[in-house]
């Protein structure tokens, strides 16, 4: 059947009022977004000739694999296709230059301590290296950023990050912090190496790699999140370019710039890693998007 069979008067009906077009009130955004979904579903419905059966057991997959959705996001590339888009945009408005932002995963601890000067952001030992960072925060002008804020986190060496750890044996903000940067913009913190992942065996993710004849693995890596006033906020990390994964990283984090090779020394390693901020247009962009995160104090009302 042809796709056209979607702009029947049946079907565009059916959707005009599945949308809310026909219902005063809502969200007329939202409405003429879900509409459009809608479109689009009914389409790929047609023009791979789906069956009841795979219909519904996409739909038992996504019911189950909720927990997931930040990794299935990260794994399908539509996180990383937002960075493309919002690169784009930037390259339209005539807006370059600045350290590349990628994506942020699903991992990101509201109300890590706030602390100052060469952090320690490992509570807990680890049989791994230290990994000591330091570098300077910028704007376009090669000026000291002032008043920055550095949020960084990343996983153990078995890959586990505090909070989301199965084991549970993890001291709460192990490897995670927020430093207060200095008038100079210079930041320094170091930590037990964190080492390379792969998603849950087994988890929604997993199964959808397999089917795709993917894998599901990610390179060590560290995430940061940079805000400052004056400076839109960035969000970005750095994938270690050692790693065998570096550059066949399963949720597409990897971007140009952002592959320092740890300069190793025995037991220890040093990444030398500057920040490049942009100006803002307006205050929205000095705040971190409206992405629902996780956060300590949820965690204690859920306790």
């Amino acid at each position: 059947m042809d796709v056209s069979f979607v702009k029947t008067p049946e079907v565009r009906n059916l959707f005009d009022k599945a949308a809310g077009l026909d219902a005063e009130g809502g969200n007329p955004r939202l409405k003429a977004i879900f509409r459009d979904i809608l479109d689009a579903s009914a389409e790929i419905i047609i023009k791979h000739d789906i069956g009841e059966s795979e219909f519904w057991n996409a739909v038992s997959f996504l019911q189950t694999g909720a927990g997931e959705y930040g990794l299935l996001v990260a794994g399908s590339g539509l996180e990383h296709f937002i960075d493309l888009f919002n690169d784009a945009k930037d390259v339209e408005a005539g807006l370059t230059g600045g350290t590349p932002r990628t994506i942020e995963g699903p991992l990101y601890v509201a109300g890590a301590p706030l602390s100052e000067g060469d952090v320690n952001l490992s509570k807990d030992p680890d049989e791994t290296d230290t990994l000591y960072v330091n570098g300077q925060i910028t704007g376009p002008d090669g000026e000291p950023v002032q008043n920055a804020i550095l949020h960084v986190w990343h996983a153990n060496s078995q890959g586990w990050y505090s909070h989301f750890d199965p084991t549970h044996e993890q001291t709460p903000f192990n490897n995670r912090a927020r430093i207060k940067i200095g008038a100079d913009g210079r930041y320094a913190f170091h930590s037990k190496m964190p080492n390379g992942y792969s998603v849950p065996p087994g988890g929604a993710t997993d199964v959808l790699m397999k089917a795709l004849g993917r894998h599901g693995h990610r390179p060590a890596h560290v995430h940061f999140f940079v805000e400052a006033p004056g400076y839109r906020t960035l969000t970005t990390q750095i994938n270690f370019g050692d790693d065998p994964f570096a550059a066949d990283d399963f949720a597409f984090g990897t971007r140009e710039g952002l592959l320092p090779v740890p300069q190793r020394q025995g037991d220890t390693a040093y990444i030398a890693f500057d920040f490049h901020l942009q100006h803002s247009a307006d205050r929205e962009e000095e705040h971190l998007s409206s992405r629902r995160r996780a956060s300590a104090e949820a965690e204690k009302e859920a306790a």
